[in-house]
């Protein structure tokens, strides 16, 4: 039986998270920094990165001084939201405005320049006016912290790989349990039963793309409680989970009970090239942008449109910089971890294709964590 207690961070793991930040943060010539978490999916993990507690509800934050003992910082009305027991170091603050007493914090210290990871899309605007109204030197940390954490260690690839069990359990799941006359949402349900009894709590992201004869219309929506499936349809869930551990991962294959449509046998034959390539270019050394410009070849001049990059960094943040795309010149490390899921589409965005896939940076190519080939399910199929 798989337990949380076997995904808690040694102390080796959490000195290690620590210090590479604090190398980072030296870079930036920051006295202090400020780590944001939301309950908001996806945007839990840094908090939980750094101190060990999953936030349940609300939000979260954790105060990294350039020198001494962090502080894990939480609104005084979520004092019995979550699990603070699981929170791994000592100094825990709860506080009627977390912003005022970390504005407050930063001052008492002397801390002038102080770095925010979460300033794009985290962190509530009452607490980042309060840092403001104290006149410190806010810094934007959002990817700086991401590279700081792109190389996973051996502990945090087991929490992957556990994640992607759990995934790939979803994904079967709803493969067995698909029969015509069922609603979208039925058969999500499926999946989610799977996950919340593996122990993923709040942490799925859960979207379905539908199409008519074996295709797949590419706006990804909410499963719909009402439309019953055909076995004319193309559906394909799109499942990203975080297990035990709180890594995330995203893995994806579709479900054409009549067959797929020429072109989307067409997407299918690029794809299959497409994870090919990866396996055989996302390796230690190369850049994000090198690797998204060899990876995107297959679909290039086939009258098709790329209507997303080729995927991005994965971690306990669900997306995490740097993005696999063009442009960016982030060399990765061996052991970073990658979902790779290109969107891509006719010129008339009547089909599309869009499987999840995380990988393994390796020294000499990438891992696909599922194991899974590229490839379409009938529906009742025994194993992926």
């Amino acid at each position: 039986m798989t337990t949380i207690e076997q995904f808690q961070p040694s102390q080796q793991e959490i000195d290690r998270r620590y210090r590479n930040t604090r190398e980072a943060m030296a870079k930036a010539d920051l006295d202090a920094l400020i780590i944001s978490g939301s309950e908001y999916t996806g945007f839990e993990g840094a908090v939980r990165y750094m101190c060990g507690f999953h936030i349940l509800h609300r939000y979260a934050y954790v105060l990294v001084p350039m020198d001494g003992e962090a502080t894990a910082v939480y609104p005084k009305e979520a004092t019995w939201v979550g699990d603070h027991t699981r929170t791994f170091i000592d100094k825990q603050i709860k506080t009627v405005s977390c912003g005022e007493w970390m504005a407050d914090e930063c001052k008492n210290r002397g801390h002038k320049r102080v770095g925010v990871y979460g300033l794009n899309f985290i962190m509530p605007v009452r607490d980042y006016r309060a840092l403001v109204d104290a006149d410190l030197d806010i810094v934007d940390f959002d990817e700086a912290f991401d590279y700081s954490r792109a190389q996973k260690s051996e502990e945090e690839i087991a929490s992957v790989r556990h994640s992607m069990d759990v995934n790939k359990a979803g994904v079967l799941a709803v493969v067995q349990a698909y029969k015509a006359g069922k609603t979208e949402a039925e058969l999500m349900g499926v999946a989610e039963q799977t996950f919340a009894s593996l122990g993923t709590a709040r942490n799925t992201m859960d979207m379905v793309l539908v199409g008519p004869d074996g295709s797949l219309l590419p706006q990804m929506v909410f499963p719909d409680a009402n439309r019953k499936v055909q076995d004319s349809d193309g559906l394909l869930y799109g499942l990203e989970v975080a297990g035990l551990g709180g890594h995330w991962v995203e893995f994806s294959r579709m479900i054409a009970p009549g067959g797929i449509s020429a072109e989307t046998q067409r997407l299918m034959d690029a794809y299959e090239e497409f994870h090919a390539i990866v396996k055989e270019n996302l390796k230690a050394g190369s850049s994000a942008h090198e690797v998204h410009r060899k990876c995107i070849t297959p679909f290039e001049g086939k009258g098709w449109r790329l209507g997303h990059v080729s995927g991005h960094s994965i971690g306990m943040t669900m997306i995490e910089f740097p993005r696999i795309g063009e442009g960016t010149e982030f060399e990765l490390p061996e052991n970073m971890v990658c979902s790779m899921h290109p969107h891509v589409m006719t010129e008339d965005r009547q089909a599309c294709l869009y499987f999840q896939e995380t990988f393994r940076v390796g020294k000499n190519g990438g891992e696909a964590l599922s194991g899974v080939p590229v490839a379409y399910y009938r529906g009742g199929e025994a194993s992926l």
